[in-house]
């Protein structure tokens, strides 16, 4: 038995019917299909690394204390492991569709909250994986490291992917007394342990100055805040999702890099503001002073604490200047914008607030969705850029051929913009809401767009495309 984190808590209580809150990924993989059975044996073969998918969510009685992970004693792989596949032909569209349906099925949070789907039927004799698991499991960053234990680096299939694997025994679970008491003892030992150790959290990293910069900072963030962000991308109203992908060459973008400056994520920030003020003049709601407020999550995520399944983010909230018609003139813009965010450490204070909540285990649980209600009005899309790996992953001997995220959409979000690094290309996984008015062929088209404008702003592109 282990008690969730005070983040990993906070994403367990946003899951709601509206909005639920599991992360995906939508492997496209080189064909045929390897047999069901083979993709069963290989997923229990590598059970035992990671032993949070044998275990499920328990609540403490009356919320005294954060909920607890304890073994499944009902665990079934089979459940776990889903199999669909794609009607004729196959093609983009079809394969939407499906992905559509499977991405916005709720987890089951009486289990381990997890599912594998093996998706066959794709076009050109290719087939899927769309692996879902809950956002109180793993971070965006975990959930990559994830990938390297379930998937495998060389095309050689390991010998026990042919074997029967037993699992563990499960052990007992924990009595409804024994979670109460340890709750209660946790909710008031809780504060005593976490709040000394607040002051060393937020000076980790940049000691005095980093709480001086903070403070000369925050009047610009609050300023910003105050920017006019039109209520023109309604929330998702249903628990329905439309998802689309798009990708762009990570070599292109890194020639761009150089001739304009920034990061790379200055200008795949560029690139979305710009598919983004395509979205919001196709609905006739672009204003000259439009911006959009973007989360921007921040890995806090220490070197050695890759592999650890778990969520450790803090956050940025940037103003995309929509409105802004001249490409470079927005990327400057967002450039000076993320650089002040960054050297003031406006998302220290995030870090810090959320492991301080973790230490009122009751008002944590009472307070999430009241929080996440007052967020609404902070920002409107999730952006999220996760590093993946450089080198090819194979899966019974088949090839990864792309990679790409779904982001959830909570918090009154309108739009999650999920972007994926893998074998030298950024793969975009784009989610709003099914039954909503946003057009998201014309937000990816503009990404597209967005990047094609900076390219050939810089002339490096050499007349490549990046769709």
């Amino acid at each position: 038995m282990e008690r969730m984190s005070a983040l990993d808590a906070e994403m367990f209580f946003a899951e709601q019917y509206r909005t639920p809150m599991h992360i995906a990924s939508v492997t496209v993989l080189e064909g045929p299909a390897p047999a069901y059975e083979d993709l069963v044996a290989m997923v229990r073969a590598r059970m035992m690394l990671i032993p949070r998918y044998l275990q499920k969510v328990v609540k403490v009685p009356l919320n005294l204390g954060r909920p607890v992970w304890a073994d499944d004693p009902h665990f079934q792989l089979d459940y776990h492991l889903r199999h669909t596949a794609v009607p004729p032909p196959g093609g983009p569209e079809e394969f939407r569709q499906v992905a559509d349906r499977v991405l916005a099925l709720p987890l089951d949070m009486g289990k381990p909250p997890w599912e594998l789907w093996c998706v066959e039927g794709l076009a050109d004799g290719h087939w899927a994986i769309i692996a879902k698991v809950h956002h109180c499991v793993v971070d965006g960053v975990a959930a990559s490291d994830l990938m390297t234990v379930l998937f495998d680096l060389s095309p050689e299939t390991p010998a026990e992917g042919a074997q029967v694997v037993p699992l563990r025994s499960p052990e007992p679970p924990p009595s409804a007394l024994r979670l109460a008491f340890d709750g209660l003892r946790d909710s008031i030992t809780g504060p005593l342990r976490q709040v000394p150790g607040i002051p060393a959290r937020i000076l980790r990293g940049g000691g005095v100055r980093a709480v001086l910069g903070f403070s000369t900072g925050l009047p610009r963030s609050v300023e910003r805040m105050a920017h006019h962000a039109p209520d023109s991308l309604p929330p998702a109203a249903g628990p329905h999702r439309s998802w689309v992908w798009t990708h762009a060459d990570l070599d292109e973008v890194r020639r761009i890099r150089q001739v304009l400056g920034g990061t790379v994520n200055d200008i795949v920030l560029a690139a979305v503001t710009h598919g983004l003020r395509e979205l919001l003049a196709s609905q006739g709601r672009l204003e000259a002073e439009t911006v959009l407020r973007s989360l921007v999550p921040v890995s806090v995520r220490g070197a050695d604490e890759h592999g650890v399944l778990d969520n450790k983010v803090s956050g940025l909230i940037a103003s995309l200047p929509c409105g802004e018609p001249d490409a470079l003139e927005r990327l400057q813009l967002i450039r000076e914008q993320m650089d002040d965010l960054k050297s003031t450490h406006q998302a220290v204070s995030a870090d810090a607030l959320i492991k301080l909540a973790g230490a009122a285990p009751t008002m944590l649980s009472l307070s999430t969705r009241a929080a996440l209600s007052a967020l609404r009005p902070l920002f409107q899309v999730v952006t999220t850029n996760v590093p993946g790996p450089p080198f090819p992953l194979y899966v019974l001997g088949h090839r990864v051929l792309e990679l790409y995220p779904y982001v959830p959409l909570a918090a009154g979000v309108a739009v999650s913009i999920g972007i994926f690094s893998y074998t030298g290309r950024l793969y975009f996984g784009v989610t709003a809401d099914f039954d909503g008015p946003l057009d998201l062929e014309v937000l990816t088209k503009g990404i597209e767009a967005g990047f094609a404008d900076l390219a050939a702003r810089t002339e490096v592109s050499g007349g490549r495309g990046f769709s």
